[in-house]
């Protein structure tokens, strides 16, 4: 009787996962992204404007634009670059996970927030507004930082992650080691090369929304 128990349970176990897992290959109803939404505004720190304009924009657009289906991030500026503010949401369980990210050299004092933000090129500035994240894990020529590339999802910041040969502003997700003493970029999104594996497996594909307080 016990080993029957025993296996009914071990069963309804595996029942479970496989369906959990199985709804990680579909898109969450708005009725369960509002849950995560309202679930992440009152258990964690991220500002709850950029939260409310993210979950909106990734509602709206998620099928449209093929996000991620699992994943959205949120770099919010309006905090100092001490604080862990890229934050990455799972869409599943409204569990987040936080990581240092810098930002542009001519957006903030070293260490600080970010004051001014630019999409236009070579303003060394930090870009605003909506990305898609990509799939492809690459190395840059000159200093071999590990990267994601990124695609600007408006108007304001289309031409932002393109190559420059096409006119567009060549920034990207990298790691860098400057990022652990609060150092600067020239408007990447760096990180610290040991959050590597962690960022870049949840932001392929994901809704990456850049909060300036813009």
């Amino acid at each position: 009787m016990k080993i029957f128990i025993k296996f009914i349970l071990i069963s309804l176990l595996f029942i479970s996962t496989v369906e959990a897992r199985s709804n990680y290959n579909k898109y969450y109803s708005t009725k369960h992204l509002n849950k995560i939404e309202k679930k992440v505004r009152y258990s964690s720190t991220v500002n709850k404007k950029a939260l409310k304009q993210a979950f909106r924009y990734y509602k709206k657009n998620r099928y449209k634009q093929r996000l991620s289906k699992r994943y959205i991030a949120i770099a919010d500026y309006t905090k100092t670059a001490g604080h862990k503010r890229l934050y990455i949401i799972d869409l599943y369980s409204g569990k987040v996970h936080q990581h240092h990210v810098a930002h542009g050299k001519k957006s903030g004092a070293k260490g600080g927030r970010v004051w001014r933000s630019s999409n236009k090129l070579n303003s060394h500035m930090t870009p605003y507004g909506f990305f898609k994240v990509g799939v492809k894990e690459r190395v840059t020529a000159k200093k071999k930082y590990k990267y994601l590339s990124i695609k600007g999802l408006q108007r304001s910041n289309r031409k932002v992650g393109l190559p420059t040969r096409f006119g567009g502003r060549d920034v990207v997700v990298h790691t860098a080691k400057y990022v652990k003493g609060g150092g600067r970029s020239y408007g990447c999104f760096a990180i610290k090369p040991q959050d590597k594996w962690a960022v870049f497996k949840r932001l392929k594909t994901a809704l990456l929304y850049s909060y300036t307080g813009r």
